[in-house]
C-alpha cells in the first residue's frame, strides 16, 4: 500500500514582538507565483510576494527568514473591506492555493468582493524559508500520528523510534532553527504580514490547526484582528497529548457515518450489510493485519488509512476500496523509496511546532497507561492517538508559555464545528467557546467530516458564516445548523 501522510501566550509573554506599526501602503512586491503554485491555483491566477520576519522575535534585528504569501485580489475594489488571511491547518500544510480551492468550491461573492484573499506558507514551510529534519523516505516515521499499539510492548518499541526521530531532528538542526517554529511566532508573523500589506486590521479564516493559530492571533493582537472564523477546532492554541487523544474520540463519533454509507453499498464493496457488520469488519481486518501484514500494510497502516478516510464523504469510496484490497492478497509491494521523504518538510514543521508549543510527558509509563485506557475506551483508534511521539524526547524546551486565550476583546470570533469530525471532534469547538467566553459564538453543525465553511456543503452554515465575514453580522447567541 502507498503510505498516506495526514496532512492539527500567556497573559504576560516571556518573549514579546516589537509592535508593528500600522502601515499606510503595501510594501509587498507582487510577482508571478512559482510554477507549482500556478498549477495548483488554476484556473485562477494569484500573485505572490515575500515578507521578511525575524527568526527569533526576541532578537528582531537578528537573522531574518522569508515568508511567501499569495494574493487573490478582490474583483470589486469598491466593495473591498480589507484582507482575509487564510490557513489550511497542519501545522506544516501549505496555504498558497487555499484561496483558489475555496473559490473552486464556491466561496460566495460577498466574501470575494470584500477581501483580498491571502494564502501563505507559514514559517518553515515550502516556499517560505524551509526547515528540515531530513526524514528518510524509507524511515519508520511517516505520519504525524503514532501507529496503533497492539499491546504494551508496542509502546516501548515506538518509544525507541520516537527517540530516534527526535535525535535525527536535533542532529540536522545544528543552528537551533527548529526551536523557533511555534504557534506564537507564527501569530507574530501574521501581524507582520498584515503590516506589510498596509492594513490596520486583518480578518482571518483558519481550518483545523489553523484554528489554534487564529485563536493565538486573536488573543495576542485583539486590536488588530478584525473578523475571525475558526473552523474545525482543536480546542486551544496548541496541540498537546490530550488534544491528540481526542482524535480517538472523533474517530468513534465519525465512524458511524462511514459505516452507514458502506452498509448501503454492501453489494459493491462487501464490507457488511449493516453499520454494525461494517464495524466488525474493521476489527477483523485490523486483527488479521496485526498478525499477517499484506503488501506492506499492517494493522496500524490500515487504521491510519481509515482514520484519514473519515475526513469527509468524498473519501469514503477510496477508503472502501482500501478495505477491499486488504481483505484479499494483492500484487507485490513496490520497492521502498530511498532518499529524503517528500513529506520531510511538512513532518518537520508539524513536529517542531507541536513539540515546541508546550511541555509533553517524558515518562514512557504515561503513554503506556494512556494507550491501555484508550484502547478500551475508544477501541477503533485509541491505542494510536494515545501512543508516544517524538515530543517526549524533543531536544528543546518551550521558549515561552503557550498562548493563553484572551477573552478580553471585541466579540469577533465565530467558532464553526461539525458534530462528527475525526481529528477535531465537537469537544474542541466547545472548549474554545468556553475559553473565549463572550468574545465568541459557536455554530454547531449536524454534519460529518473535517471542514465546514464552503468545504462541508451545509447551507445554513454557509449562510451564517458568510453573513459574518461579508456583513459583520455575528450571531446573537450560539446557533445550531441541522442537516
Amino acid at each position: 500500500m502507498r503510505r498516506s501522510v495526514l496532512p492539527v501566550l500567556a497573559a504576560l509573554m516571556v518573549v514579546t514582538a516589537a509592535p508593528a506599526s500600522a502601515a499606510t501602503s503595501s510594501t509587498v512586491k507582487w510577482v508571478s507565483c512559482p510554477e507549482d503554485v500556478v498549477a495548483g491555483a488554476a484556473p485562477h491566477q494569484p500573485a505572490c510576494g515575500t515578507v521578511q520576519v525575524p527568526l527569533d522575535y526576541s532578537k528582531p534585528d537578528g537573522t531574518q527568514i522569508e515568508l511567501m504569501i499569495s494574493k487573490l485580489a478582490s474583483p470589486n475594489p469598491g466593495k473591498r473591506r480589507g484582507v482575509l488571511l487564510l490557513n489550511p491547518g497542519g501545522p506544516g500544510g501549505s496555504g498558497m492555493t487555499l484561496s483558489t480551492l475555496l473559490m473552486t468550491k464556491g466561496l460566495p461573492g460577498g466574501v470575494t468582493d470584500g477581501y483580498d484573499l491571502i494564502g501563505m506558507d507559514t514559517r518553515g514551510v515550502g516556499h517560505s524559508t524551509p526547515m528540515s529534519c531530513g526524514f528518510p523516505a524509507d524511515g519508520p516515521y511517516y505520519a504525524n500520528i503514532p501507529p496503533y499499539a497492539v499491546d504494551d510492548a508496542a509502546v516501548g518499541k515506538q518509544a525507541k523510534i520516537a527517540k530516534g526521530v527526535a535525535d535525527l531532528c536535533a542532529k540536522n538542526d545544528p543552528d537551533g532553527r527548529l526551536r523557533h517554529l511555534t504557534t506564537a511566532n507564527t501569530a507574530r508573523d501574521l501581524d507582520r504580514i498584515r503590516a506589510a500589506l498596509g492594513e490596520e486590521k486583518a480578518s482571518y479564516l483558519g481550518y483545523s490547526y489553523g484554528t489554534a493559530l487564529g485563536a493565538a492571533y486573536a488573543s495576542m493582537f485583539p486590536e488588530r484582528a478584525d473578523r475571525v472564523v475558526l473552523d474545525s477546532n482543536i480546542g486551544d492554541t496548541f496541540l498537546d497529548h490530550d488534544g491528540m487523544r481526542r482524535y480517538a474520540l472523533g474517530t468513534e463519533q465519525a465512524f458511524p457515518d462511514f459505516a452507514k454509507w458502506a452498509a448501503a453499498r454492501h453489494d459493491a464493496y462487501g464490507l457488511g450489510r449493516t453499520p454494525e457488520e461494517v464495524r466488525r469488519t474493521y476489527f477483523e481486518i485490523a486483527g488479521r493485519l496485526d498478525k499477517n501484514p499484506v503488501d506492506g500494510a499492517d494493522g496500524g497502516m490500515f487504521r491510519l488509512i481509515t482514520f484519514g478516510g473519515l475526513f469527509g464523504e468524498t473519501a469514503y469510496a477510496r477508503t472502501a476500496q482500501a478495505w477491499q484490497s486488504m481483505l484479499r492478497p494483492g500484487p507485490a509491494a513496490p520497492p521502498k523509496a530511498t532518499g529524503v521523504s517528500p513529506a520531510d518538510n511538512s513532518l518537520t514543521v508539524f513536529l517542531s511546532v507541536t513539540c515546541n508549543d508546550i511541555e509533553w510527558p517524558e515518562d514512557v509509563g504515561t503513554y503506556r497507561r494512556a494507550v491501555a485506557e484508550d484502547r478500551e475506551r475508544y477501541p477503533l483508534y485509541g491505542a494510536a492517538a494515545a501512543n508516544i511521539t517524538p515530543c517526549a524526547y524533543w531536544s528543546h524546551e518551550p521558549a515561552e508559555p503557550p498562548v493563553a486565550i484572551n477573552d478580553d476583546g471585541p466579540r469577533n470570533v465565530l467558532i464553526v464545528q461539525n458534530r462528527r469530525d475525526a481529528p477535531t471532534p465537537l469537544r474542541g469547538g466547545q472548549m474554545l467557546r468556553e475559553k473565549f467566553e463572550d468574545r465568541s459564538r459557536l455554530l454547531t453543525v449536524d454534519g460529518g467530516g473535517h471542514g465546514v465553511y464552503v468545504l462541508g456543503g451545509n447551507p445554513c452554515a454557509l449562510n451564517v458564516t458568510t453573513k459574518y465575514l461579508a456583513e459583520g453580522v455575528m450571531p446573537a447567541r450560539d446557533e445550531f445548523c441541522g442537516k
